[in-house]
């Protein structure tokens, strides 16, 4: 292997490794976000319950958007 494809496949490799990261990061949101729409749901809103709901639905959109990008860089190199 040259050193461009050595460089290319050590990018790659970092990349699916964030990949890894925000993919876990995001299901962890989406388990505390499921629990607070449980509470609110249920009947106990409250405002710190509808301010983190908002935080974390906000952080979770933010995540996605990161994995999409990542995704769209990672498709050539694995497709």
């Amino acid at each position: 292997m040259n050193a461009t494809a050595m460089s290319s496949f050590s990018e790659t490799d970092a990349m699916l490794a964030e990949l890894a990261v925000l993919e876990r990061d995001e299901q962890h949101l989406s388990a505390v976000r499921r629990r607070l729409h449980a509470q609110i749901d249920l009947g106990f809103p409250n405002d710190i319950a509808l301010a983190r709901e908002r935080k974390v639905s906000a952080d979770r959109r933010e995540l996605h958007r990161r994995i999409d990008a990542l995704r769209a860089r990672l498709e050539p190199s694995l497709g």
